[in-house]
C-alpha cells in the first residue's frame, strides 16, 4: 500500500511541472541570401560616426543616450603641394562655429583605411571595360597592406561584389567580374555604401567614386538626399568624372539604318536624277526616356559630384583619357597616405540636423590645411525627464 501512495505522489509531482521550464525557443525556418545588400528603403539604423552608447534603468525604462564623436580627415601640405607629415595632436587646434573643441581623438598617417570602390558599369561609359578593371586593379596594387576595400558596382542595378577585405586575390575577382549593362542607379549606389555600409564601419573611410555623375534609373534615392548624408559620414569622397555628353548626344541622334537621305538644309538638294531631296528632320533612333541626357542633366551631375568632394573633404578628378584614369587612380591612393584623422564630440545641447562649420588649424608656417568645412550631426536619442 506505501508503494501505491508512493507512486501516485510521484505522478502528480511530474505533471505539475511548470510547463515554461521545458520550452525550447523556435527556430527560424527562412533562409537569405548573405550577398544581397540590404533594401535602401528601410537602412539599417546605426550609430553617428563613432558612437558610444549607454543604458540607464528609469522606473522599468531603459534609455539611451548617444554621444558622438565628430571625426574630421586632415590633409596638410607645404607651398609646393607636398603633403607634411610628423605632425602630433598637439600641432593641430579644431574650431567649431568659431569654438575651439577638444581633440579627443588622433590618428597618424599610417594607419590604415576603408576603401568602397564603386564603378559604373552603365552602356554611357567611354571606357572599354578592360580599361576599367585594369585601372581599377592598378590603384588597389598601390594601397597599403592593411587596407581593406570593398567592390560595388552600379548599372540599373546595385551590385555588392566584395565586402570589405584586404584579400587582394579576393579583391581582383570581384572587379574582374563586372560588366556593362543598361541603366544608371548612382544615386542609390552611393545611398548604400554610405549609409549600409560604411556607416558601421570605423577608422578612416574613403569612397572612390568611377562615373560620369549622371542618374537614370534610381527610384528609392536622389542626389539631394546623398549630399545631406555626405555631411553626416566621416569619409572621404573621391569622384573620378568623365564626361559623355557628346557620345550620349550622337548614340540618341544617330539615324536608323537604311532611311533614306533627308536634307536637313534650308536649301533645296538635288537627286542625282534631278529631283529635289525633300526637306526634313532625320528619323532617330528610339529612347525610352531622354533622363539624363540634356546639357542641364550633365551641368547637375558636375555638380553633384563635386559637392560630394567639397563635403567630405575629399577631390574632384577628371578622367577624359585611359591614361588619366590611371593617373587619377595613383593620386587617390598616394592622397589615402597623407591623412591625420582628428575627433571631437560636440557640446550635448547641440541640435541634431543642424549644419556646423568645421575649422582645423596647424602651428606650422607656410602650410594648407585640407579638410571638410562643415558637418550635420545625427540625430541622438535624448534622455526623457520625468
Amino acid at each position: 500500500m506505501k508503494v501505491i501512495i508512493f507512486l501516485l505522489v510521484a505522478m502528480v509531482a511530474v505533471i505539475s511541472c511548470p510547463a515554461q521550464s521545458r520550452r525550447v525557443a523556435p527556430t527560424g525556418t527562412g533562409k537569405s541570401n548573405p550577398r544581397a545588400p540590404a533594401p535602401l528603403s528601410t537602412p539599417t539604423p546605426v550609430p553617428q560616426n563613432n558612437t558610444v552608447a549607454e543604458s540607464a534603468q528609469d522606473d522599468g525604462e531603459v534609455v539611451k543616450i548617444d554621444t558622438s564623436l565628430v571625426t574630421v580627415p586632415v590633409r596638410v601640405i607645404d607651398r609646393k603641394g607636398r603633403f607634411v607629415g610628423g605632425l602630433t595632436k598637439d600641432n593641430f587646434k579644431v574650431f567649431e562655429d568659431g569654438a575651439e573643441r577638444d581633440i579627443a581623438y588622433f590618428s597618424s598617417e599610417q594607419e590604415p583605411f576603408t576603401v568602397a570602390l564603386v564603378l559604373d558599369m552603365s552602356y554611357s561609359t567611354k571606357f572599354q571595360i578592360a580599361d576599367i578593371q585594369s585601372a581599377a586593379i592598378s590603384f588597389i596594387a598601390q594601397l597599403g597592406p592593411r587596407d581593406k576595400v570593398m567592390v560595388v558596382s552600379f548599372d540599373e542595378e546595385v551590385h555588392m561584389l566584395c565586402e570589405p577585405t584586404n584579400d587582394r586575390a579576393q579583391i581582383y575577382r570581384a572587379i574582374r567580374s563586372t560588366h556593362i549593362a543598361t541603366g544608371t542607379s548612382l544615386y542609390e549606389a552611393v545611398d548604400l555604401v554610405m549609409n549600409e555600409r560604411l556607416k558601421r564601419i570605423k577608422g578612416r573611410k574613403a569612397i572612390i567614386l568611377f562615373t560620369d555623375g549622371v542618374d537614370t534609373t534610381s527610384m528609392k534615392s536622389n542626389d539631394l538626399r546623398n549630399l545631406d548624408d555626405a555631411r553626416e559620414i566621416d569619409a572621404l569622397i573621391y569622384p573620378i568624372r568623365y564626361d559623355t555628353y557628346e557620345d550620349v548626344q550622337a548614340m540618341k541622334n544617330k539615324p536608323v539604318l537604311g532611311n533614306p537621305p533627308v536634307n536637313t538644309s534650308p536649301f533645296p538638294r538635288r537627286n542625282p536624277n534631278g529631283t529635289n531631296v525633300p526637306i526634313s528632320v532625320p528619323t532617330t533612333v528610339s529612347m525610352p526616356s531622354d533622363r539624363g541626357t540634356t546639357a542641364e542633366d550633365y551641368r547637375r551631375a558636375q555638380e553633384y559630384l563635386e559637392q560630394l568632394a567639397l563635403r567630405t573633404g575629399g577631390r574632384t578628378y577628371l578622367a577624359d583619357s585611359f591614361g588619366n584614369l590611371s593617373g587619377a587612380f595613383s593620386k587617390i591612393a598616394s592622397e589615402l597616405r597623407e591623412y591625420y584623422s582628428l575627433g571631437f564630440y560636440p557640446p550635448d545641447n547641440e541640435d541634431a540636423g543642424k549644419l556646423r562649420k568645421i575649422k582645423v588649424r596647424v602651428d606650422k608656417p607656410d602650410v594648407a590645411v585640407k579638410s571638410r568645412d562643415s558637418y550635420v550631426l545625427g540625430d541622438r536619442a535624448k534622455k526623457k525627464g520625468k
